[in-house]
């Protein structure tokens, strides 16, 4: 079991009080995108084993968006922060890189 803490809102609760809505900081491509670009944007996505960076929504809460980095094998929380940043916070980088040396995901690291 998950125990996130909200950014916005600051309540930490189970998984089950918020809802996973799959991979964070993803380009999205709209109308006048090529058709390449738009079909990676559908289907591409990645789905590492260790460190992954995720949207999740607070559901039974005040229902806002933010991103979580967490690890898929040790169920680990990095740590959350709001959904408007553009890049994980260095704090959350750097608990990362503590305990994954040279990890590195998209263009982060």
């Amino acid at each position: 079991m998950l125990i996130l803490t909200c950014p916005c809102c600051g309540v930490t609760a189970e998984e089950t009080e918020f809802h996973g809505g799959g991979e964070a900081h993803l380009k999205r491509f709209g109308p006048g995108s090529s058709d390449e670009d738009f079909h990676d944007y559908l289907f591409s996505k990645v789905n590492p084993k260790g460190v992954h960076l995720e949207r999740w929504r607070h559901n039974y809460g005040c229902g806002k968006w933010f991103h979580a980095a967490r690890d898929t094998v040790t169920l680990e929380v990095y740590g959350t922060y709001p959904a408007q940043t553009t890049e994980p916070p260095q704090d959350i980088r750097d608990a990362i890189t503590a305990k994954r040396p040279g990890w590195s995901w998209r263009e982060f690291s």
